[in-house]
């Protein structure tokens, strides 16, 4: 049994639950907790303790995620990526996956700096950032629902006739 394989198919499955399950976290329940918490001056807990390890573990899960994802396509990668026949599941699944990967790395953990202050920045910054990285947590979201779907079918694609 060729073991590399396998431990990238582990790898890829915990990293890919844990960076969604995070996402989900974020979505539907930190960011109505923050207004909760805020409107009691109670978020500093949150802000402080919880977002933090909270998104270091999302941002690398990701990049965990789509590395283990690239080591399983091996020399398929290209074939995937180009949406070659035989490959346009996977392949789909894995460019909606690049570009969530591109929104956590680009877009969100560069406002959330700002936002939970790792990063000086002035209170106008603050909100063009919040709005920024609300709308790429929120764009992954949407993203991932079709993402699932994808990779699913690119395992499976005699149950879904792809």
């Amino acid at each position: 049994m060729d073991y590399v394989p396998a431990i990238m198919r582990w790898l890829h499955l915990m990293a890919g639950v844990m960076w969604i399950g995070l996402l989900y976290y974020f979505n539907f329940v930190q960011v109505a907790a923050l207004k909760a918490a805020a409107a009691d001056n109670t978020a500093a807990g949150i802000t402080k303790h919880v977002a933090p390890r909270a998104l270091f573990y999302f941002r690398w899960a990701a990049l965990v995620t789509w590395l283990a994802g690239a080591a399983l396509l091996g020399s398929n990668f290209v074939a995937a990526f180009t949406l070659h026949a035989g490959h346009a599941a996977i392949g789909i699944g894995t460019w909606l996956g690049t570009i969530m990967l591109l929104n956590v790395w680009g877009l969100i953990w560069p406002n959330q700096k700002k936002i939970l202050g790792i990063k000086p920045a002035t209170d106008e910054e603050k909100v063009k950032a919040r709005r920024i990285a609300f709308l790429a947590s929120r764009t992954n979201t949407m993203l991932s629902i079709p993402m699932l779907f994808f990779m699913a079918a690119g395992a499976h694609s005699a149950i879904y006739g792809i």
